[in-house]
């Protein structure tokens, strides 16, 4: 059997799959493909506002611990959304995406059911949760970029998918905050949990099977390692998680620890492997790196240190209000509300300005946001008023994050053919949520090496804002890459038009010379 011949009636690659909706049907695919960023977003949300309720009803107060909360979900979001895009580009990409909402019911029930027992079982469900993600986030930006032909429509549509992100993030923080002030904590998941499996049977009765041509046929489980590329996975995966991990308990270990540098070392020489496979020895690589530009690379640069400034600046910048503000749960979420509406314009403004302007620039102002964002953060006063810096710093962020992810998906989206659309979202999402991750490993090393110990206020409020600088840091470089980027597209514009004028003015001579 064909790989994805067992699909329901496929759609040929030659036909616009869109023009076949009803506007009914058009309204509720969008909504559901959507869904997959919301629950994705939401569950970064969801332990932000309640950090200090989770860890209390464990037993716990270590941060290096309680930063697992979100970083280990962030990790598995990250590191296993490759393989899933390469799931979905072979078995179909509504199969994969259904699996998602299903995978992520199960383990949002656990996460909850975890109020029995520990956090260990908790950190444990919120990483199974992002495979849940990692299965749902290539693979509804596939179906998205194989639904629409490129053009305003599709952009759109894809800043819509972007616009979902602000508002999730924020919803999860309300949610969660106020089931656990008015309800009980487990709910947030327990909720979770059946909004997944109403999405699941929606998106199996509204979602389209994709198809596109693949000649590779499956006659033994060896085939299937081959296509799927399993050394390749096997040492990019466990390279990531061993890196991300060694940098995530580097805070709470330290250094010093033998574990601690050996997992790195040992994660270091497996990504290492990962590339020496893909490059020499792979038959169906993982990454099909010939099938992107040189320019990917700088687009993915960008998005790395964006959000992974990003991702310093949501944990301090909630750590901040908690701590040192004394905001309650509901409060700070409350506060967080102007992400919500900034981030949508953000995205549609985006979706205008990708037809009318060089994505070197849209990545300019995007790094600069994300930048911006973190200075105002790191320098605001604990006894100052919101509505100075904390409020611009919230008009600010939603910039970075909903001008950088639209355009470089869109970016990778129209680079590809329609067989490569699953890897091309999963580079993108791989690098926002990979970053996310790592970033806080990087950033809790500083705190560690500057707040003195930490034993007093003064020096925990030091170690955040050495975080928060590093993370200004990283939005730097995103500039400084973005900046790159844009000369060289400049560059090779220029290079081209003025080969095309000579071989012109070539031609145009040999027209005169001829009698």
């Amino acid at each position: 059997m064909g790989v994805g011949e067992n699909e329901l009636k496929p759609v040929q690659s030659s036909q616009s799959i869109s023009a076949t909706f009803s506007p009914l049907r058009e309204t509720l695919f969008i909504t559901l493909v959507c869904m997959a960023q919301f629950m994705t977003q939401t569950n970064v949300g969801v332990c932000l506002p309640n950090l200090d309720i989770l860890g209390e009803s464990f037993g716990i107060s270590d941060p290096g611990i309680l930063s697992w909360f979100l970083a280990g979900y962030s990790l598995t979001v990250g590191t296993f959304i490759i393989i899933f895009g390469r799931f979905g580009d072979l078995f179909g990409y509504r199969r994969m995406f259904l699996t998602g909402f299903i995978w992520l019911a199960v383990w949002s029930l656990v996460a909850g059911v975890s109020v029995y027992s520990n956090h260990i079982l908790f950190i444990i469900a919120r990483v199974l949760q992002g495979i849940g993600s990692a299965m749902l986030l290539p693979n509804g930006l596939a179906i998205l970029g194989a639904t629409y032909p490129p053009g305003k429509k599709k952009a759109m549509i894809f800043a819509l998918f972007g616009a979902v992100a602000p508002n999730s993030a924020l919803l999860g923080a309300i949610f969660g905050a106020l089931f656990s002030q008015i309800a009980w904590w487990p709910w947030t998941f327990w909720t979770q949990a059946i909004v997944s499996v109403v999405c699941a049977i929606l998106g199996f009765i509204v979602v389209p099977s994709i198809h596109h041509d693949n000649p590779d046929k499956i006659n033994s489980f060896l085939d299937l390692l081959k296509i799927l590329d399993a050394t390749g996975a096997a040492c990019g995966i466990g390279g990531l998680v061993l890196v991300n991990i060694a940098w995530n308990q580097a805070p709470v270990a330290g250094w010093s620890t033998p574990y601690v540098y050996v997992l790195l070392i040992i994660g270091i020489l497996l990504l290492a492997a990962f590339f020496v496979v893909e490059f020499r020895f792979a038959e169906h690589p993982l990454i099909p790196f010939q099938a992107f530009s040189r320019d990917v690379s700088f687009v993915l640069g960008c998005v790395a240190c964006g959000w992974g400034a990003f991702g310093t600046w949501i944990w301090y910048y909630w750590r901040f209000q908690m701590e040192f503000r004394k905001r309650s749960p509901l409060i700070a979420s409350a506060e967080f509300v102007p992400v919500s509406p900034v981030g949508i314009a953000a995205c549609f403004i985006t979706g205008l300005l990708i037809a009318r302007m060089r994505p070197g620039w849209i990545m300019i102002m995007s790094m600069t946001a994300f930048t911006l964002g973190n200075i105002l953060t790191a320098i605001a006063p604990v006894d100052q008023t919101y509505w100075a810096l904390t409020f611009v710093t919230l008009l600010v962020i939603p910039w970075g994050m909903d001008m950088s992810f639209p355009a470089a998906t869109l970016m990778l989206s129209n680079s590809v053919e329609r067989k490569h659309q699953g890897i091309a979202a999963s580079l993108v999402t791989t690098v926002v949520n990979y970053s996310i991750s790592l970033s806080l490993g990087f950033a809790g090393t500083v705190e560690t090496h500057v707040n003195n110990g930490g034993t007093t206020p003064n020096d925990v409020l030091k170690g955040y804002r050495g975080a928060l600088y590093f993370s200004t840091g990283l939005g730097g470089l995103g500039i400084f890459l973005s900046v790159i980027f844009t000369i060289k597209c400049y560059w090779e514009e220029r290079r081209s038009k003025q080969g095309a004028k000579a071989e012109d003015t070539s031609l145009e001579g040999i027209i005169l010379s001829e009698p």
